[in-house]
């Protein structure tokens, strides 16, 4: 009798196990599985969406934004945020396109506009880190300030430079038919993961957001591994809004404007908590992707732009509630 209660306690356990690990995979997984399942309907529903063109189209256009989206990852993961990232890119934009029209070697040219976003993002990190500023409030005059200070360097208007060819080629060209710009959202994606994953400062920001007064006391850097955070996100916005003039071959004021609300969408919805401490890029990467091909296919539809914010936000929330219920399953198994 006893080794019959012993074996039905084992067996019990064993499903129970196997149970926990599936509803496990499940929600590690799970945005994976419904992107996956999206690009399959995308395939069968719209024909001309497998093309080589259209892919390349959307690796194109879904990678600025996932750029973008990386950097403010690692600033939610310290429970931050950053409003500023449209504005800085913005900035940088116009600055590269001003800078190699005054005569300037567009790789010195570069690498000014990006330290334009290192120093700005250096600014509003020390402000929150070091003067206990709320992110929210800090980096929304940031936008602001930052946008009327794109405006007030040419009065407005579009900055036009003949764009070198080797700056074309990062922002509008391609290797073996993949965008160039693409891949820079792969390599950075990559970078970004292993330092968050493999160092001691991506285990220092996991560490801050979880519980900065705990990671304080601890010992840990808190004010400065803060502030570093929002430099590598601005940096990264910076980086996009060169890429973006690469592309388009004029610095546009106006470019960029609601990529942040972008930016945070995708990270919340690959898994990275507002509250900090929890998610990583390649959830953000996917989702990035997944955001762009539902709106590849509405457009390939023909569905109304409206429809397509509809949808997009019900989604959007229908995704964060499943990460909920699974997480809290997971949690009480």
């Amino acid at each position: 009798m006893t080794d019959l209660i012993e074996e039905t306690s084992s067996t019990s356990t064993a499903t129970g196990s196997g149970r926990t690990r599936r509803q496990n995979i499940i929600v590690r997984f799970n945005l994976l599985f419904i992107f996956i399942a999206l690009f399959a309907v995308a395939s069968v529903t719209a024909p001309q969406f497998l093309t080589s063109q259209n892919l390349a189209n959307l690796l194109q256009q879904s990678s600025l934004t996932g750029i973008v989206a990386i950097g403010m990852t690692v600033v939610i993961l310290t429970s931050g945020i950053d409003l500023s990232v449209g504005s800085v890119a913005a900035l940088s934009g116009m600055l590269v396109a001003i800078l190699i029209g005054m005569g300037i070697a567009w790789p010195l040219a570069m690498v000014v506009a990006i330290m334009s976003g290192l120093v700005l993002g250096g600014i509003m990190g020390g402000l929150s880190a070091y003067l206990a500023l709320p992110a929210f409030m800090v980096t929304l005059a940031g936008m602001q300030s930052i946008r009327g200070l794109t405006f007030l360097t040419t009065n407005g208007t579009p900055t036009t430079a003949e764009i070198p060819i080797g700056l074309r080629f990062l922002g509008a060209g391609s290797v073996a038919g993949i965008p160039v710009v693409g891949l820079i959202f792969v390599l950075t994606t990559v970078i970004v993961g292993l330092v968050l994953r493999r160092t001691t400062f991506g285990e220092h920001v996991y560490a801050v957001g979880s519980n900065a007064k705990a990671a304080r006391l601890s010992g840990l850097p808190v004010q400065r591994i803060t502030t570093a955070a929002y430099v590598i996100c601005s940096g990264l916005a910076a980086l996009t809004g060169v890429l973006l003039t690469a592309r388009l071959t004029i610095g546009q004021p106006t470019a960029n404007t609601g990529l942040e609300l972008d930016a945070i969408a995708a990270v919340v919805l690959g898994g990275t908590s507002l509250f900090g401490g929890k998610g990583g890029v390649m959830g953000t990467f996917i989702a990035v992707l997944l955001l762009s091909v539902l709106r590849n296919l509405f457009n390939l539809l023909g569905l109304s732009s409206f429809f397509q914010m509809l949808v997009t936000g019900l989604i959007l929330v229908a995704a964060l509630i499943m990460n909920y219920v699974l997480d809290r399953q997971a949690k009480t198994s």
